[in-house]
């Protein structure tokens, strides 16, 4: 049996968690998340927790179950807590800034690139070079941020781009080879 399938979710106070057919609803202070769990995944609700079980020990069963349990659990982080990302920005004059829903970042294009933040995700630059994507969805915050860091991802070489911050870029001199 799955180790990380079979732990109980705890119910924090001031969350609730529905469940009408195969979808799942938390509601908590930061927001509320819908999820549809697969039809075979059986997901029972009790008053102070969470318990996800699989019908079989079948291969398709055995890697739904963890998963099943990990959306959920991130789901109930997520309405609690809420997500973060930090990405950083390096480079002679690299910069990101935001107005409204829209990212600005200048780096290194003969024109600024502008990502517009969706639905329940909040972008924030403390410094100039510092970007910080917040928001519910682990997924979606996960996503933005992968976007944003698309735009210029880091290159070995000099060490320019934009990238997490607790990621290692390794460097490569220039004019040496990679053995």
């Amino acid at each position: 049996m799955s180790r990380v399938g079979k732990k109980p979710i705890r119910i924090p106070e001031g969350v609730t968690v529905t469940k009408n057919g195969d979808v799942i609803t938390v509601k908590g202070p930061l927001g509320t998340l819908e999820h549809r769990v697969h039809r075979d995944m059986v997901v029972e609700i009790g008053s102070d927790a969470i318990v996800v079980k699989r019908p079989s020990d079948q291969p398709v069963h055995r890697a739904l179950h963890g998963v099943t349990r990990t959306v959920i659990a991130n789901m109930v982080d997520g309405v609690t807590k809420g997500f973060e990302k930090h990405l950083t920005i390096v480079g002679t004059g690299y910069r990101a800034a935001v107005q409204g829903r829209r990212l600005t970042l200048n780096v290194g294009y003969s024109h600024p690139v502008e990502i517009v933040a969706p639905e329940g995700v909040t972008i924030e630059t403390p410094t100039p070079t510092t970007v910080v994507v917040k928001g519910t969805d682990k997924q979606v915050v996960g996503q933005v941020a992968a976007d944003i860091r698309k735009v210029r991802p880091p290159e070995p070489y000099h060490g320019k781009g934009i990238r997490y911050r607790d990621e290692r870029v390794r460097h490569i001199p220039i004019g040496k080879t990679v053995k």
